[in-house]
């Protein structure tokens, strides 16, 4: 399931962000406490992270160029 991202502001993706950290931070407890149910989720919200904060550099990016 990937989130698109793009149509939120940048206070939305900064509040998106927190929240996929959180998610990820819990999910590496229950990992390293074997009571991981869906493993396949650290990967999806490792990427959704690193999603976040491509579009974060891409709009700093181009808010400079101009």
């Amino acid at each position: 399931m990937a989130t698109d991202f793009t149509g939120q502001s940048d206070d939305q993706l900064n509040e998106s962000l927190g929240q996929l950290k959180r998610e990820q931070f819990n999910l590496r407890f229950q990992a390293a406490t074997n009571q991981l149910e869906k493993p396949s989720r650290v990967r999806e919200v490792r990427r959704d992270i690193a999603r976040i904060k491509t579009l974060q550099s891409q709009r700093t990016r181009a808010a400079t160029a101009k």
